[in-house]
């Protein structure tokens, strides 16, 4: 038997079996040595990079001691952003599949209070959710922690960069002194250490980024041709024609920028970044997720969390800020044993920055050997058709996929990715035949229901 089976631990039969279901056979680095000592109520904090196992770890180790019939919050998981928020909260769903009743709720800034307070009333075992909003509900008395047993902080090094660090603060004035702390971060930084000291009771260091295979990438700078990086851009598209990829910019303004210049050019591309509203942020990232927009525009605070797990391509359109930096955007591509690419931009004016950057594996490259292809037209496979019914109404993915392969006529291999939230539902829908499948389901019925339809576009 391998040392790093999962049925090693001292885990429950049925949460070994719904592991085993969901193909978590073999524990990651970071499972295997922080997974343990969290069993054994130790405090831990892991240096552990985006995309190592690291939700698992501590999902698991939160769920093995879990009082299902004690109805209270016993574990609250603080994220930097919404949507590693959203991510987390989705992954603990599906390991806590080994028991009923489970309740996982989210609590985000940028959703509405109203909806969040209904839910809180009818309680929970699990809050995953960002600093600000935790606070607002506790000051508010509508979220009570006395219960605690589990805190964790994931991406903490990036909820300091974000300025949460006095959230974080009053937070913990809300919850009790005795509690086992779990911290993930991906550096160690003398902010990070500080904050360990001040909130975990003598925390294991675990530091796994060493053992973690590195991703295979391929990292290429062009320094763009006449200082036009849209149009250098376009030419790598073009040369290398990615299934996906992720344009970062340093700036809000930069992404809405380029995307509409992209969108002129028949390049679907969408842009993410902090000024949308939480409804738009979701359209966004299902249709980069379930390949529906090839090209997706992020600042890297919109980006953090976003959990794309065969992503082709990464470009820096702008010379990020730092090595750090520099890391998490690219470590997003070459992930599970693929290949991946990263190129970086740069203009005349930022050669000095570029050549920081410079070391034997990074290839510095003429953006004139680009090929560059007349009306060149990047378009999706698929198109997001949207359900105005979702978890609210019993809506399952199984509900849909019936509907579209039964009275609507259509074949599963025309069918993509399916995500349900509360009250909307997203399937991916082969893009010759979204007109078809909109109208039929239009017409039709969900579980006996009629339901609005629309492309989402």
């Amino acid at each position: 038997m391998n040392t790093t089976d999962f049925s090693l631990l001292p885990l429950s039969a049925e949460m070994l079996s719904n592991l085993n279901e969901i193909g978590y056979t073999q524990m990651t680095p970071v499972q295997a040595q922080t997974l343990p000592l969290i069993l054994d109520g130790k405090d831990v904090i892991a240096q552990a990079k985006t995309g190592s196992g690291k939700t698992a770890a501590f999902g698991i180790g939160l769920l093995h001691k879990l009082q299902v019939k004690k109805f209270r919050v016993q574990s609250l998981i603080l994220c930097p952003t919404r949507e590693l928020a959203d991510q987390v909260a989705k992954e603990l769903r599906v390991l806590a599949r080994f028991a009923h009743n489970i309740k996982i709720l989210t609590l985000c800034g940028g959703a509405a209070f109203g909806p969040q307070l209904g839910s809180l009333r009818h309680g929970a075992h699990i809050i995953v959710g960002t600093p600000g909003r935790i606070l607002k509900h506790l000051d508010k008395k509508t979220l009570s922690l006395e219960d605690l047993d589990t805190l964790v902080f994931d991406e903490a090094d990036r909820m300091l960069d974000m300025g949460f660090i006095e959230e974080i603060d009053k937070v913990l004035e809300y919850t009790p002194k005795e509690r086992q702390t779990l911290l993930f971060s991906a550096t160690y930084t003398d902010e990070i250490t500080a904050i360990s000291n001040r909130v975990q009771k003598d925390a294991i260091s675990v530091k796994t980024v060493s053992t973690e295979v590195a991703n295979k990438i391929t990292e290429r700078f062009y320094e763009a041709q006449d200082g036009n990086k849209l149009e250098t851009l376009v030419n790598i598209l073009s040369s290398y024609t990615p299934e996906n990829v992720i344009v970062f910019t340093n700036t809000k303004l930069e992404a809405k920028e380029i995307a509409e210049q992209l969108q002129k050019r028949k390049i679907d591309a969408l842009a993410i970044h902090g000024d949308l509203e939480q409804y738009e942020r979701n359209d966004v990232l299902v249709q980069f997720a379930n390949k529906s927009c090839p090209v997706l525009i992020a600042t890297d605070v919109a980006a953090r969390g976003l959990d794309i797990k065969e992503l082709a391509m990464v470009v820096n359109y702008d010379i990020p800020h730092g090595e750090e930096t520099y890391t998490h955007r690219i470590g997003r591509t070459g992930r599970a044993g693929k290949e991946g690419l990263a190129m970086t931009l740069y203009n005349t004016y930022e050669i000095q920055n570029a050549l920081e950057y410079k070391n034997e594996s990074r290839l510095f490259e003429d953006s004139s050997t680009l090929k560059k292809v007349n009306g060149f037209e990047m378009r999706p496979f698929f198109v997001t058709l949207v359900i105005e019914g979702g978890k609210k109404d019993k809506v399952r993915a199984g509900d849909l996929l019936g509907a579209l392969t039964g009275d609507a006529g259509l074949s599963g291999s025309s069918i993509g990715k399916i995500d349900i939230y509360e009250r909307q539902s997203y399937v991916a829908i082969e893009r010759s035949l979204i007109d078809e499948a909109h109208q039929k389901l239009s017409k039709g019925k969900i579980k006996g229901k009629k339901f609005s339809v629309w492309i989402l576009q």
